[in-house]
């Protein structure tokens, strides 16, 4: 009886891939979870395993590009115990050798990319924990995954041995195969057969890990381009593989120069000051937010208007009321539940602000989750704050000192991190005059602060000094019309600058 092997599923975007190479051939006896060959689409390369011991017949070529799904080879049973009689001991004991002993397996779990969150659609794998052949445990976390909203760990469903499909670093898309879990597994051990005389301390194991020091198609490529080939570094991937990021991390060992003499020549020499440049590998996190940030500015009519803010009356009711606000509650009076408060009623009356596109709908919500960005330890990051229009000014405070002690401590959950119906960022606190904040998809507008400059003005016909605030409303024009982001924007103007309205609602 012969197993059908089939290209796998990979990734919901991901069609077809091609056969980069075959490290078996026909008629080639093949072990379970052996490495057949490897495969590549237009976002990644990873190998395909044997999915049972036998004889291996190879279908599809080396080169071919096919679909998922198609057959690409064959394995027939028992292939093991008919490819060659087996040897008598007293052969086996002329030197030490290395047996793997059978893995029995009795169900495959396959781990996938868990939904963590309406607008999140894909997420990077940031860091294996367990490795290729660990025996895990129920719940054992095996990876920490991360989105451009936030950290998580994959815990493992069932207890086995552990084979791991996607690599660190990899973009994967919800529901797609990160790893598989032997359940009931036993775990291939070592045992050293040895001669009936005591064996030397320098004996060595006739078995060699053909896997190591082999590069991907993708790593071979980078390391042709510097020089290099796979045997002149230390692969971190499976068995020693070199993957793609040891090949663009690699540098080729030169020997070191000599020591020039002093330079005689006419051109200037500058004294002192290091002119040496150093680089920094980005952070899962950094490419992922960096990805959706262009993908907004491609994908959007996004736009900006600008007006500012007579800050006295905040200020003066903060400076009056925020000792007694703070022996009441027990939290200080920023100025961010002003502005949210203001915000939230100018959703209301303003709605496209509040809303968002759906392929070809358009989403009206009827409540206000006001997104806060929060700049924290690995980036910046967007907590959301539930139902702001029904909080007062005491919890919306209370809710945003809570919200960045946990992004401070990166403990944001993905509830925390996703839904936000509208965005206030200050860039502010950083001493920024003017920007143009860019919106925070899926939705369709943010509000950017900014810091507080003493100005002159004119007020009733004298020219006086006030405390003034730029503001900037970024949104998208395929749904928000410049009357209502400059209407908006009035709105929140006339709330801050006279905060009794804020109170009473009109």
């Amino acid at each position: 009886m012969s197993l059908e092997v089939k290209v796998p599923t990979v990734g919901e975007s991901i069609t077809e891939v091609t056969i980069a190479k075959w490290h078996k051939k026909t008629g080639d006896t093949v072990a379970l979870n052996d490495l057949l060959c490897e495969l590549e689409s237009d976002k990644a390369t990873f190998e395909l395993n044997a999915e049972a011991p036998g004889i291996l017949e190879v279908i599809a070529k080396e080169g071919d590009t096919i679909a998922i799904g198609t057959l690409i080879c064959k394995i027939a049973g028992n292939g093991a115990a008919s490819a060659a009689p087996a040897k008598p001991i007293a052969a086996a004991v002329d030197a030490p050798k290395v047996v793997s002993s059978p893995t029995a397996t009795s169900k495959v779990l396959e781990m996938k990319v868990p939904t963590v969150g309406e607008s999140i659609t894909e997420v990077t794998l940031a860091n294996w924990l367990k490795k290729e052949g660990d025996i895990i445990k129920l719940n054992d976390v095996l990876c920490e995954l991360e989105s451009d909203k936030a950290t998580f760990e994959l815990n493992a469903e069932a207890s086995g041995v552990l084979r791991t499909i996607a690599k660190q670093g990899d973009v994967l898309p919800i529901g797609a195969l990160i790893c598989k879990i032997e359940v009931g597994a036993v775990q291939s051990s070592e045992i050293k057969i040895q001669s009936s005389e005591p064996a030397t301390d320098n004996s060595q194991p006739s078995t060699v890990n053909y896997a190591a020091g082999h590069a991907s198609p993708a790593a071979a490529k980078i390391l042709a381009e510097k020089g290099m080939s796979g045997s002149d570094i230390k692969g971190s991937g499976v068995d020693g593989r070199v993957t793609k990021e040891d090949a663009v991390g690699a540098q080729k060992t030169e020997a070191p120069a000599a020591k020039p003499a002093t330079p005689i020549s006419s051109a200037p020499v500058f004294a002192g000051g290091s002119r040496e440049t150093t680089s920094q590998k980005m952070s899962p996190l950094r490419k992922t937010v960096a990805r959706r940030l262009v993908a907004v500015k491609n994908e959007t009519a996004m736009l900006t208007t600008f007006n500012e803010v007579d800050m006295k009356p905040i200020m003066d009711i903060r400076a009056k009321y925020k000792d007694s606000f703070k022996e009441k509650y027990g939290v200080g009076l920023g100025f961010m539940s002003f502005f949210t408060k203001a915000c939230t009623i100018a959703l209301k009356e303003f709605p496209a602000v509040n809303a968002q596109i759906n392929g070809d709908e358009i989403i009206y919500n009827s409540f206000c989750d006001v997104s806060i960005a929060v700049s924290a330890p690995k980036g910046l990051v967007v907590p959301v704050i539930r139902n702001a229009e029904l909080m007062s000014f005491e919890q919306i405070e209370k809710e945003v000192v809570r919200l960045a002690l946990k992004a401070r401590d990166n403990k944001l959950t993905v509830d925390e991190m996703t839904g936000g119906t509208f965005t206030i960022t200050n860039g502010g606190v950083f001493g920024s005059m003017l920007s143009t904040p860019i919106i925070n998809a899926p939705q369709s507008a943010i509000l950017g602060m900014h810091n507080i400059v003493e100005r002159p003005m004119a007020v009733a016909g004298q020219v006086v000094i006030r405390p003034i605030m730029y503001v900037a409303l970024s949104y998208d024009h395929r749904i928000i019309d410049g009357r209502e982001s400059v209407g908006f924007l009035v709105r929140v103007k006339q709330l801050l600058e006279d905060p009794t309205r804020l109170i009473l609602g009109v």
